[in-house]
């Protein structure tokens, strides 16, 4: 058994819809830095391609038949999305779930601060993260800032070529001697992650003169004030576009692609399926980066809710039809896998490892250890997947996460499975994963696309 790279199958036509594809995930990457952004830019998309938003079909009293597309989304943060199949429902879904949650700085709700005559923002990092990568590198902010009158502030600084950037300092290495002993995860602590936003000591103010003129201009552009930094959703993220890699082009590099890349292309296999058989479903959540809780991770009822009203709009919600056309279905968890890398070759068992270039990643299980946390496909399930890829010639390969004593990791994929329904992990392998700025392959990323495509048939 050997599994190719897929590049050298790939002929100069298929090179070129390779090329285009990953350019537009490559301004979605550099357009949708939060949550919150991937949620309005999927919205958009979704209206291309004539969904419609479900409130409105409820508000308007209509009903749902096979062709109908629709989406719903939850506290501007999660989208969910149907396109009505002709088979009765209740033999189940294609479900597609992808989290658009990734690992940041978010500012504290009373960040502001001076020190010296520098001004500094407090941070609490979300998600898992080598905390010392976050160091001396440009950073924007993005998010909102709610006020009490019920208003709210779009924010977004640092993006533009002419835009401020923001910063958290690093120790010279003159000095860093103490610093150079400790261990990777003491380098740089949590703590020590503030953002320098200024150092301009002007204005009346008897002390925090810095600190006063930041509020002034934050007053003046945004129009919001320090307290309302307690109701603000800022978050601090790596400045600049996605960007291609490589001399020869084969490669992304960006902020974000776990799990966007597998977000982007199950968006896009989902909006491009019509006239679907069973009826098919695309998830994109919020939170799996700290596991999936709170009312906009893949834990919270939604998704349940989503469907139910669903249901009611197709003749009437009936408890069992509901249950039995949950455990009918199928889903793909999309969530990308750790890729090879010689430059840490220890770490993987090369057998079971994924590979830049070799297509779509399943994955059987997640989890650490003995399976730890992980919902391990049953074989038949994998079997039939496996068929529907080899239907549609999609390259694609089979991998864990590392060697078995390593770590590990999760995914929404548990989740869903308490329904009993089939699940299996699969994704597009990343270089860099959780750092900064995380690596894919381009043709990884269009078989992926191919690959969800194949499973929505």
């Amino acid at each position: 058994m050997k599994r190719v790279n897929a590049w050298t199958t790939c002929d100069s036509v298929k090179k070129t819809k390779v090329m285009e594809f990953c350019e537009g995930y490559r301004k979605f990457l550099s357009d949708c830095k939060t949550e919150r952004e991937c949620t309005v830019r999927s919205i958009e998309i979704a209206k291309e391609y004539g969904y419609e938003n479900l409130e409105d079909i409820i508000r308007d009293g209509r009903t749902l038949k096979a062709g109908d597309k629709v989406y719903a989304t939850n506290m501007g943060k999660y989208i969910v999305l149907f396109n009505i199949g002709k088979e009765n429902i209740e033999k189940g879904m294609k479900i597609l779930g992808a989290h658009i949650d990734s690992p940041r700085l978010d500012i504290k709700q009373n960040p502001l601060y001076e020190d010296e005559d520098l001004v500094l923002m407090d941070t609490h990092y979300y998600g898992g993260i080598k905390k010392y990568q976050w160091t001396a590198t440009p950073l924007a902010l993005h998010g909102v800032v709610a006020l009490t009158d019920g208003s709210v502030i779009d924010v977004t600084i640092g993006e533009d070529m002419d835009d401020v950037v923001f910063g958290v300092s690093d120790l010279l290495i003159h000095l860093a001697a103490e610093q150079m002993e400790k261990k990777g995860a003491k380098v740089v602590e949590g703590e020590q992650l503030d953002i320098l936003v200024g150092s301009m000591p002007v204005g009346d103010s008897e002390k925090d003169k810095a600190k006063e003129y930041i509020l002034g201009l934050l007053k003046e552009k945004y129009g919001f004030a320090e307290e309302d930094f307690m109701s603000a959703e800022l978050e601090a993220v790596p400045a600049g576009p996605a960007r291609n890699m490589g001399i020869d082009n084969s490669m992304i590099m960006a902020y974000g692609q776990d799990d966007r890349v597998c977000a982007y292309t199950s968006l896009m296999a989902m909006v491009q399926t019509e006239n679907p058989e069973k009826t098919t479903v695309c998830l994109l959540v919020d939170k799996e980066e700290i596991g999936s809780v709170g009312a906009t991770g893949m834990t919270s009822r939604f998704f349940e809710n989503t469907f139910a009203e669903i249901l009611d709009r197709m003749g009437g919600y009936n408890e069992l039809t509901f249950r039995r056309a949950l455990a009918n279905s199928c889903m793909l968890s999309s969530d990308v896998n750790a890729a090879y890398d010689p430059n840490y070759a220890s770490a993987f068992e090369k057998k079971n490892a994924s590979y830049l270039g070799r297509g779509i990643v399943f994955c059987k299980f997640t989890g650490a250890r003995g399976k730890s946390g992980s919902n391990d496909a049953n074989a038949e399930y994998v079997a039939a997947i496996r068929a529907a890829m080899e239907r549609d010639d999609v390259a694609y390969q089979m991998a864990e996460l590392g060697k078995v004593d390593l770590g590990g990791g999760g995914t929404i994929a548990y989740i869903l499975a308490e329904y009993g329904m089939n699940v299996m992990d699969c994704g597009v392998a990343v270089l860099n994963m959780h750092a900064p700025y995380e690596i894919t392959s381009k043709i990884d990323v269009y078989e992926t696309l191919r690959g969800y495509l194949a499973f929505l048939k």
